[in-house]
């Protein structure tokens, strides 16, 4: 048993090692394909399931949050996950675990291994793809039975499954979160709150102000910068700093504005940025590390190694602190009665997106014909009947989807 610190009046919090939360986190960042969706069900899988850091109803409460926040939201989740295990060691630790892997990767791939081309249409690639509907699915249908046990809120997950399948953006997702969260502030009062701890983390409320000003600032500031200095690098700086900032709805949102700020410029060229996110579709872990490899083939003084872990940082630290800034008042609020409604709503919402994005884009993306079908479903049985580990149920079915293709 991990020892008990208590925080507030009525919170306790599972003290953990930086070391704990870096293994964790470092194995998740070696095995977790599939996207972002993917990314929190094999979170849900590992911390809720398996180690029990924190429970359903506050694991989908910091889900539902992260959606709302700019920035990739498993990798800010996860790194929530670590601050709340092990202070902000801890939030470094979760965040380097799960990034640097397939940062370190896309770098290797920047200086020269340019004859994998082809590694995003490979057969081992096609069965990450297939084990990912199986983790999500998992995903669904544990939260399903937590979060949805009756039917006003079965409802307001197929309702939200229907918004964000007819508005398959981030538009439509946090749409469905408000909806969801009107609807159970008027409809679930009936619902009794939900005996559990709070989760807390160590942010205090003037750590989130000064986190939020500083975000601010770099946000307004390096327009201006770079408007006084004419820089190359202040220019790449702003743009990927920018892209992280301003993007909602995860990764694969944020290659329009990347691409906008490196290739008109002259920094990277458009077949090297094409090349450059194929390999980033083969690599575990979260999408924004494509900015580790741009870094690394940037024409001018910032590139190689340092430049590739430069825009890694750049593209990150909003992510860091809008979540730094987010989670003190967030904590503050869920825990009061009158929100214990809305956010019975919302949890249900956040199932029903779920459930959407289980059909598009994970099972549209990987299953083509009855026999991925009849591997997805045996990676689902294995996984929640046979309860194998996620990492030997990858591995298994990415050999038997290049074996068979």
């Amino acid at each position: 048993m991990t020892p008990l610190t208590e925080t507030e009046p009525g919170q306790t919090r599972h003290q953990g090692s930086p070391s704990e939360v870096l293994g964790a986190f470092l194995k998740l960042g070696l095995t977790s394909f599939g996207g972002p969706i993917a990314h929190l069900g094999y979170f849900r899988t590992e911390f809720v399931e398996r180690r029990r850091w924190l429970d359903d109803n506050a694991y989908s409460d910091l889900v539902a949050l992260c959606q709302f926040l700019p920035g990739p939201a498993s990798s800010q989740v996860g790194m929530a996950l670590g601050l709340g295990r092990a202070g902000w060691a801890g939030l470094l630790a979760a965040w380097a675990g799960f990034t640097l892997p397939s940062a370190l990767a896309l770098i290797l791939f920047a200086y020269g291994i340019a004859h994998h081309q082809d590694l995003a249409q490979s057969g081992w690639v096609h069965g990450l793809k297939i084990v990912a509907v199986a983790i999500v699915a998992q995903a669904v249908w544990g939260m399903a039975k937590n979060l949805c046990p009756d039917r006003p809120r079965a409802t307001v997950a197929i309702l939200a499954a229907l918004i964000t399948l007819t508005l398959p953006s981030a538009l439509g997702q946090i749409s469905a979160i408000a909806l969801a969260g009107l609807w159970g502030a008027v409809s679930l009062r009936h619902i009794s709150a939900p005996s559990y701890a709070a989760h807390a983390y160590p942010v205090s409320r003037r750590q989130g102000i000064a986190a939020l000003t500083l975000f601010s600032l770099l946000l307004i500031g390096l327009p201006l910068w770079v408007a006084s200095a004419s820089s190359p690098v202040l220019t790449l700086l702003d743009g990927v700093y920018r892209a992280g900032a301003l993007v909602f709805g995860g990764g694969h949102v944020v290659l329009p504005l990347l691409q906008a700020t490196v290739v008109p410029d002259g920094f990277v060229s458009n077949a090297d940025f094409v090349a450059g996110y194929g390999a980033a579709q083969a690599v575990p872990g979260p999408l924004f590390t494509f900015a580790a490899y741009l870094g690394t083939i940037a024409d001018g003084p910032l590139g190689g190694w340092a430049g590739g872990l430069t825009l890694l940082g750049a593209i990150f630290l909003p992510a860091v602190l809008v979540l730094i800034a987010a989670l003190p008042f967030w904590e503050a609020l869920r825990h009061r009665a009158g929100m214990q409604a809305a956010l019975a709503g919302v949890n249900a919402g956040v199932v029903g997106i779920l459930l959407s994005a289980l059909y598009d884009p994970v099972w549209t993306s990987a299953i083509h014909d009855k026999t991925d079908f009849g591997l997805a479903l045996a990676a689902f049985a294995l996984l929640v009947y046979g309860r194998m580990p996620p990492v030997f149920v990858v591995a298994l079915t990415s050999a038997s989807a290049w074996l068979i293709g």
